[in-house]
């Protein structure tokens, strides 16, 4: 029987991390954990294989954490075949009203976070033919109001993973990436918590929910997995029909 896969899951302890950490295992790949909060992590890992998980806890935007999880990794899996960058942060502000220590840790764990997992793991995904996965979002493909720089690195994201996927298509390492509207998630807890809020997201999207983490990860497996082989270069929004309007409003309610 071959080895199983390996993935390496950044941002794992909650949200879509965790459940793409979850669909991963249940289709039999190693899966490594990483996140900057050992408790979460290893909560997660607790409903996973033993002998098919790995935590490796540390900070996405210190290359020295980072490079100890790649290392980590291959030493314990020997391999690593897939990378999914879903570690992010959101700040809201206006221009003139974001910090800027807000503004250096949205580009520090969003941006360069994928800089510095992309660069250590390169070598291996070469080697195995691997892929990557990165977390954008809808933020990532239009504006949104008091979060210019969340859109500002989000954009970053989508744009960084078209520009990695025609560099890296050559050496057989395909680069997608999702793009999630309002998520299950802690993250966006301040909008799913607040009935007004919340109401206003199911009139915006046609299905009239926000999504549940289960549903961005099986969409993240399926870019990582087989039946994407000639997938790349891909923003693919996960958003209940929220990118297929203009913009303008529905007259009909």
């Amino acid at each position: 029987m071959a080895n199983p896969k390996t993935v390496i899951i950044t941002g794992a302890g909650s949200g879509i991390g965790a459940a793409t950490a979850k669909r991963f295992s249940a289709d039999g790949w190693n899966v490594v954990l990483n996140g900057r909060t050992r408790d979460k992590l290893e909560k997660v890992a607790a409903e996973l294989p033993g002998e098919r998980t790995l935590v490796v806890d540390g900070d996405v935007s210190e290359p020295g954490d980072v490079a100890q999880l790649v290392d980590k990794t291959v030493d314990r899996f020997g391999a690593l075949d897939c990378l999914v960058n879903n570690a992010g942060v959101a700040q809201v502000g206006r221009p003139g009203e974001l910090s800027r220590t807000n503004w250096e840790t949205l580009m520090a764990v969003n941006v360069t976070g994928i800089y510095n997992t992309t660069t250590e793991a390169l070598p291996h995904l070469r080697a195995s033919k691997g892929s990557i996965v990165n977390t954008s979002s809808v933020s990532g493909l239009g504006g949104d109001w008091k979060m210019f720089g969340y859109n500002t690195a989000k954009g970053a994201v989508s744009n960084m993973t078209r520009a990695m996927a025609l560099d890296l298509g050559a050496d057989g390492v395909r680069v997608n990436a999702v793009a999630p509207s309002v998520t299950l998630t802690g993250m966006a807890e301040g909008i799913h918590s607040d009935p007004e809020k919340l109401a206003m997201v199911k009139n915006r999207i046609p299905m009239k929910r926000p999504a549940e983490p289960e549903e961005v990860a099986n969409v993240i497996a399926f870019l990582a997995g087989p039946d994407a082989g000639f997938v790349n270069g891909v923003i693919l929004p996960v958003d209940g029909g929220l990118t297929a309007s203009n913009g303008q409003p529905n007259f009909d309610g």
